[in-house]
C-alpha cells in the first residue's frame, strides 16, 4: 500500500499536484485514492471530511488541472475515483479505458470573471483585446476549462493566448491572481467565481449556452469498487453532497438518496431468471447493496405493481425487466421508456423423440392431448401464447386440452419432466438445458419471439442506480446469449406509452 501512494505522490509533486490526506476513524477501512479536479476543490473536501466522520473511510484528495490528473493516472494504473470538471475530459478517459462506472455532480459553464463592479467595463472579447487589460488564461493542456474555452472561441482563442498576461494549469490558480489583483481578468468556471472573494462573473455570448458536467467515475484500476462507488453516491446524493456543491455556488446535480447500504427492487419475468441471477449478484457485490428480485409472471407483477397504488411505498420495484413489450404499457405510468434488451423465442416443447408427432399447433388440439399452457391473466408467456392461438382461430379447441395453466414455462417444463404433460407452449430457453429430455417444435415465424424490454422508474430513489444496472446488464450481453436469448441490447430507448402491439397481440 505504501509503494502505491509513493508512486501517486510522486507524480503529483512533478505535476504541481496537491495531496491532502484525511485522518482516519480508528479501525477505518482502506484508504481512497481521490483524483479531483482543482476546481472542485472546496465542496469536495468538506464533503470527504463528512463521509470520513461518518463512515470512517479515510479519503485521500489529489488535487490538478483535469488534463493532468488523466496523465498521472495513465501512469500510475492506480487509484479508486476520478472526479473530471469537463465531459471531454471524462470521455478521454473512456477512450483510454481507465474509467468505469460515472456520478455526475454538477453542471458548469465558462465565464468571464473580473473584479467586483467591473471597473473596466470588460464586457466582450473585443475589450479583453484593448491595450492594458491583463488577461490570465487556463492551460487547455491541463484545465478542463481552458481545453473547452479553447475549442469554443476558434481563432479568438489564438488571439487572447497571444495577448494573456499569465497561462495556469488550473483555474483556481487564475482565480487567484484575479482575487488578488494580478490580472484585470480571467476565464473560469462559473461557479469558480463565488470561491473568490471580490470576483463577479460576466457572461460572453459566444460561452453563455455551453455547459459541461462534472463528473465523478470509478477508475478500472480501483480495487475497492463497493467503496469507491459509496463516496461516489455520498458525493452525489441530494441530502449530502448536493447541498455541499449547491453552498459552494455550483449548479448540482442530485443523485440517488443517500444509504449506506441501498437495496434495489427488481421485478423480473421468470424467463429472464438464467440469464440475469448471476449477473444480479455480481452487480451487488461490486456496488456494495443488495438486489431484493421478485420473479414470476409479467401479469401478476403488474397487477401487484396496480395493488400498490402508488410509487411511494418502499416496496414499489424501482426496475423492471418484463417478458415481452405488451407488459410494460400497463405500468407505462411508472416505467415511460424502456430499453429492448433481448428476445426469446416460444416453442411447443415435446419429450425427446416427439412420440406425439407434433408438428403445428392445430396438432395441440387432438383429442385426448395432455397440453400445458401459462395462464394468460397471470403471465407474458400465457398471454402471448392465446393470443397467438386466437388469431389463428385454434384458442377454444386447443384450451380444451390444457390439463394446467401455470404462471411460468418452468412449471410447465417441470410438469413435462413427470410425465404429466405431452407438450407444452414455452420458450425455447425453458428446455435448452436439457436436449436429453426434450425437442422445440417451432411456431410460425411472425409470432414466435417475445421481446423483454428493461426499464427504471423514472421516481425511483435508486434511479441512477437502475441505470448503472442497465449499463452492467449490457456489459455481460454473453451471459444472456449463453442463456438462449438474442441480444437487442444495444438500440435507443423508446417511450412506454408509444409501445405498438401487432394486431394479432391486440385481440382480446
Amino acid at each position: 500500500m505504501m509503494k502505491k501512494f509513493a508512486v501517486v505522490l510522486c507524480l503529483g509533486a512533478l505535476a504541481g499536484g496537491a495531496w491532502m490526506a484525511l485522518k482516519p476513524k480508528q479501525g477505518g477501512s482502506v484508504p481512497l485514492t481521490v483524483f479531483c479536479a482543482a476546481g472542485l476543490k472546496k465542496p469536495v473536501e468538506e464533503i470527504a471530511l463528512a463521509y470520513q466522520k461518518e463512515t470512517g473511510t479515510e479519503v485521500r484528495l489529489q488535487y490538478g488541472g483535469t488534463g493532468t490528473l488523466l496523465s498521472q493516472i495513465r501512469i500510475a494504473k492506480q487509484g479508486d475515483l476520478f472526479i473530471a470538471a469537463d465531459d471531454g475530459a471524462l470521455a478521454d478517459a473512456k477512450k483510454l479505458g481507465v474509467t468505469r462506472e460515472e456520478f455526475q455532480l454538477a453542471k458548469q459553464k465558462p465565464v468571464l470573471a473580473v473584479a467586483k463592479g467591473n471597473p473596466k467595463k470588460i464586457d466582450s472579447l473585443a475589450s479583453l483585446k484593448a491595450d492594458g487589460i491583463k488577461l490570465a488564461l487556463p492551460n487547455p493542456e491541463s484545465a478542463s476549462i481552458g481545453r473547452v474555452t479553447k475549442k469554443l472561441l476558434g481563432a479568438e482563442w489564438d488571439a487572447l493566448a497571444a495577448k494573456a498576461a499569465v497561462m495556469k494549469p488550473t483555474v483556481t490558480e487564475i482565480a487567484a491572481d484575479l482575487s488578488l489583483g494580478a490580472v484585470d481578468a480571467a476565464i473560469v468556471w462559473d461557479s469558480t467565481v463565488p470561491q473568490f472573494a471580490g470576483l463577479e462573473a460576466v457572461l460572453l455570448a459566444e460561452l453563455a449556452k455551453h455547459e459541461e458536467f462534472a463528473t465523478a467515475a470509478v477508475l478500472d484500476a480501483c480495487g475497492q469498487p463497493s467503496e469507491a462507488m459509496r463516496f461516489a453516491r455520498y458525493l452525489s446524493a441530494p441530502e449530502k453532497g448536493a447541498k455541499v456543491f449547491e453552498k459552494h455556488g455550483f449548479k448540482a446535480v442530485p443523485g440517488d438518496q443517500w444509504a449506506l447500504r441501498p437495496d434495489l427492487i427488481l421485478y423480473s419475468g421468470g424467463v429472464n431468471r438464467p440469464a440475469i441471477e448471476k449477473v444480479l449478484q455480481k452487480f451487488a457485490s461490486r456496488e456494495g447493496i443488495s438486489v431484493t428480485t421478485t420473479y414470476n409472471g409479467c401479469g401478476i407483477l403488474c397487477a401487484a405493481m396496480k395493488t400498490m397504488g402508488d410509487s411511494s411505498n418502499p416496496k414499489f420495484p424501482d426496475v423492471y425487466y418484463a417478458c415481452d413489450v405488451c407488459f410494460v404499457p400497463p405500468v407505462a405510468e411508472h416505467f415511460p421508456e424502456a430499453v429492448m434488451l433481448t428476445e426469446a423465442e416460444i416453442v411447443i416443447a415435446v419429450p425427446k423423440g416427439n412420440p406425439q408427432g407434433i408438428r403445428t399447433l392445430a396438432d395441440l388440439a387432438r383429442p385426448g392431448l395432455r397440453v400445458g399452457l401459462c395462464n394468460a391473466e397471470q403471465s407474458t408467456l400465457g398471454f402471448l401464447t392465446s393470443s397467438i392461438l386466437k388469431s389463428m382461430n385454434l384458442w377454444e379447441s386447443v384450451s380444451k386440452n390444457a390439463s394446467s395453466q401455470v404462471p411460468t414455462g418452468d412449471f410447465l417444463v417441470n410438469q413435462m419432466r413427470t410425465g404429466s404433460l405431452d407438450a407444452a407452449v414455452v420458450y425455447r430457453i425453458n428446455i435448452q438445458s436439457a436436449p436429453e429430455h426434450f425437442e422445440a417444435v417451432p411456431l410460425p415465424a411472425d409470432k414466435s419471439k417475445a421481446v423483454q424490454p428493461f426499464a427504471v422508474r423514472h421516481d425511483s430513489p435508486n434511479k441512477r442506480m437502475g441505470h448503472r444496472l442497465l449499463a452492467f446488464l449490457r456489459e455481460n450481453r454473453a451471459s444472456f446469449e449463453e442463456a438462449g436469448f438474442a441480444w437487442k441490447g444495444d438500440t435507443m430507448p423508446v417511450k412506454s406509452a408509444e409501445i405498438v402491439l401487432p394486431d394479432w397481440l391486440k385481440q382480446k
